[in-house]
């Protein structure tokens, strides 16, 4: 039997170098909350589709004019030539679709429906985001306020929540846009239809993003940093944006992905109802109100702008609730 060989206290002291030899040393870096954020979303594959959808949509819209001159469309010329004039529909199958008119043209006019989709998805992302947008201002001031000073101010800015919430917002909202139809404030025509919806669907939406602001705010209020910030003489203003507001961004864009495609259904509709965008201005909700005199002899008019509606909110609504996910693992 050998013996045991012994080490001296030098070997002993070399040993992790030796076991260490080769091994390349990373450095450990922290992470902010942005970047362990940004990790987490990536792992959701349904979000990241969604928002690549989404950046997609906002691209096609903001490029929507160049895209139909690159194309050769045109969302208001007439092709009569393509209507039969006994029936009044497209001639050929699937609505009309050929390689000069890739999804067709509508009945009666002949107008290029992929041109009229690519005009009517700017309209509709205008006004969801400057809906969304109007919304968010005012919601978060007075989420804040109420959240933050409580007592009396808090009750006045709930009952007016509560005021806001009673009315019924779609009766309203068609009251208002048939009145306006003809001109106010200087405007008429497209930016008067445009600047009506925004301000009528982010107007009376804004109660919404209120409530969850107050809410987020009641619970951040008591906390230390905020005692700290009061502590060292900081006024009430200062508290509100520069302590209590960046810590509500991630509920608030959250909500705000939510928010988006509901104005985007909004808008369809009072546009479907006729007191929303007016022709010979395309836009979805108008395209489904043309479409339902021809969808059970010509579905193809009724299912492109529909597949338009339903891709687009869908996208969002994923977009949505990953970042929701990723911002607040806690609601998963």
């Amino acid at each position: 039997m050998t013996a045991p060989i012994e080490t001296t206290g030098s070997q002993a002291e070399a040993q992790p170098e030796a076991v260490l030899e080769g091994v390349e040393a990373k450095k450990i870096e922290g992470r902010s909350l942005g970047q362990i954020a940004w990790t987490r979303f990536k792992r959701d594959k349904v979000a990241v589709a969604g928002g690549v959808i989404v950046v997609l949509l906002i691209l096609i819209a903001a490029l929507s004019r160049p895209l139909q001159a690159m194309l050769g469309l045109d969302p208001n010329t007439f092709n009569q030539d393509l209507i039969d004039a006994n029936t009044s529909l497209p001639k050929g199958d699937f609505g009309g679709m050929s390689w000069d008119h890739p999804l067709g043209v509508d009945p009666k006019f002949g107008r290029d429906i992929l041109a009229r989709i690519l005009e009517g998805s700017w309209v509709s992302l205008v006004v969801a985001f400057g809906a969304t947008i109007l919304s968010n201002a005012i919601g978060v001031v007075l989420g804040l306020v109420a959240g933050y000073y409580g007592g009396r101010v808090d009750t006045i800015v709930s009952r007016l929540m509560d005021t806001f919430l009673a009315f019924p917002l779609l009766l309203f909202a068609i009251a208002i846009s048939a009145t306006l139809q003809g001109g106010a404030f200087g405007l008429k025509g497209l930016p008067l239809h445009i600047s009506v919806l925004i301000f009528v669907i982010g107007f009376f939406n804004w109660p919404y993003m209120g409530r969850i602001v107050r809410g987020q705010t009641l619970a951040l209020r008591e906390r230390e940093f905020i005692d700290a910030s009061r502590g060292m003489g900081a006024g009430g203003p200062y508290v509100l944006f520069k302590e209590l507001l960046p810590n509500l961004v991630a509920p608030i864009i959250v909500y705000s992905t939510l928010l988006i495609p509901t104005n985007i259904i909004f808008e369809a509709s009072l546009s479907f109802l006729g007191v929303g965008i007016q022709p010979p201005q395309a836009s979805w909700g108008g395209m489904l109100n043309d479409a339902v005199d021809y969808f059970q002899v010509d579905p193809q008019y009724m299912i492109v702008p529909g597949l338009a509606i339903f891709i687009t909110v869908l996208a969002f609504n994923l977009l949505g609730d990953g970042l929701r996910d990723a911002l607040d693992p806690r609601s998963r």
